[in-house]
């Protein structure tokens, strides 16, 4: 397949430039494993999950890692961090007028980066004292996605995090958790569903966009996962009784087949740069709850993958002639397939 054969319009008004009054409140297109989409709300989802099937959340947490800051020729620079590597090294993009060379330093109130040179089109970057915690801390904001076009604000310090995000390493949210509330979280527990955590640390490379029309030329950024031995533990049990693993968001999804890659799941802990695209042959999930993406990028490619191009295409079709909201703020899609025997 190539690159051109995943686009599809998308009217700007429907890019969600702000979240849903409270979590919850969105939408939610359920695409059965047979028949036609149907249009339901995110509240509808425990009564679209069973007992005994298990939600894999991902729970990586944001990092306030959009800085600003001066050269020492006095020229502005923007960094975004996109990977921390210690306390005090990291790699990062920058925009500025000029590329820092190394050696050069970036100011950014009381405290200096050197850059050490560059990988992949990042920057190396040491703090010179004191922690990247501390400097993000002090004057970091939330590096909301390019496609939102405004600037942060003291609501997404919040709403650009999900409720459960305790492990700090994204410069993206998994936004498909974002929808989830503490109250959704305890009626789920209580209808007997279970759940798990992966950690897959989110990087700005996920908004980068396919630059090939083959996508067997296209090489995926690179991107650090955790699963754990108790999120093994469960999957195998959970299968081993008869129930369904959900992977909640496309990262869930990554971080699951990474570690299966090997044939049967195992724990893991590493890197990634799996690309799934049609003809992928699925190891560990049976459903899916994500966002909508943008078109020709790597996320619904996955999204593809797992059910089916004709089905996904047509249910995205509808979602743009329904005025659902798309992307990091926007709406829900739960995706369902046939169970293998």
């Amino acid at each position: 397949m190539q690159l051109s054969d995943f686009h599809y319009e998308l009217p700007d008004e429907l890019i969600a430039q702000q979240p849903a009054a409270r979590r919850g409140d969105s939408r939610l297109l359920h695409l059965p494993a047979s028949g036609a989409a149907i249009d339901r709300r995110f509240a509808d989802l425990p009564g679209l999950v069973r007992p005994g099937d298990l939600l894999v959340f991902n729970d990586t947490r944001v990092l306030p890692a959009r800085l600003h800051g001066r050269k020492q020729t006095g020229g502005q620079v923007e960094v975004l961090i996109e990977r921390l590597r210690s306390d005090s090294e990291a790699l990062a993009q920058m925009r500025a007028s000029k590329s820092p060379k190394s050696g050069s330093r970036i100011r950014i109130g009381e405290f200096s980066l050197v850059v050490e040179g560059r990988e992949e089109g990042l920057f190396n970057l040491r703090l010179e004292q004191g922690s990247l915690a501390e400097l993000m801390q002090a004057h970091g904001s939330m590096p909301l996605p390019p496609y939102i076009r405004r600037a942060d604000g003291p609501l997404d310090q919040e709403r650009y995090q999900t409720v459960f995000g305790d492990r700090p390493g994204a410069v993206a949210a998994p936004t498909a958790g974002l929808h989830f509330d503490q109250a959704m979280l305890d009626e789920l527990a209580h209808r007997g569903v279970r759940s798990a955590r992966v950690t897959l640390h989110v990087g700005a490379g996920t908004f980068q966009p396919v630059r090939v029309q083959n996508l067997d030329e296209h090489r995926m950024h690179c991107e650090w996962l955790e699963v754990g031995a108790a999120v093994v533990d469960a999957v195998n049990q959970t299968r081993s009784a008869g129930g369904r693993v959900i992977a909640v968001g496309t990262t869930s999804v990554r971080s699951l087949e990474t570690a299966a890659a090997g044939g049967r799941l195992m724990p893991y802990r590493g890197d990634t740069r799996l690309f799934i695209r049609p003809g992928y042959e699925f190891r560990v999930i049976d459903a899916l709850l994500t966002n909508f993406h943008l078109p020709e990028s790597t996320l619904l490619m996955l999204v593809c993958a797992f059910s089916g191009y004709q089905q996904t295409m047509s249910a995205y079709r509808h979602a743009v002639q329904a005025g659902y909201r798309f992307f990091s703020y926007g709406d829900a899609m739960f995706l369902e397939r046939e169970s293998k025997t």
